[in-house]
């Protein structure tokens, strides 16, 4: 399943290593990503709940990234739908939902 990216993320990055704690900023990745965990699964269509209980949370880059990704194999064809049936986006409204927070908790860190 493919991933989102917050574009300038690079520039915010090197920003934030010459302005802050970086342990701040990993606390900060680590509370949204949490918290995209929390919506994607809130927001995933309930059939049988392996959907949900399948979306789960890795650190990464030293906790500089939060991935949020379901391991349900079928997981793609419920977000963006197929020829077959519509699609029950989950993952792209807990992600829309989130980033405007996630944003200025960052900008709040660069002083």
């Amino acid at each position: 399943m493919s991933g989102f990216k917050i574009n300038g993320l690079e520039d915010i990055q090197r920003k934030l290593k010459k302005n802050c704690d970086l342990g701040d900023v990993k606390k900060v990745v680590r509370h949204h990503g949490s918290q995209l965990q929390t919506k994607a699964q809130e927001y995933a269509p309930v059939a049988s709940s392996n959907l949900k209980r399948s979306i789960g949370i890795t650190i990464e880059d030293g906790g500089m990234e939060a991935r949020i990704a379901p391991s349900a194999d079928y997981a793609p064809y419920v977000e963006y739908g197929t020829r077959f049936m519509e699609n029950q986006p989950y993952l792209r409204p807990a992600f829309n939902d989130q980033k405007g927070q996630f944003k200025d908790d960052l900008k709040k860190l660069m002083g």
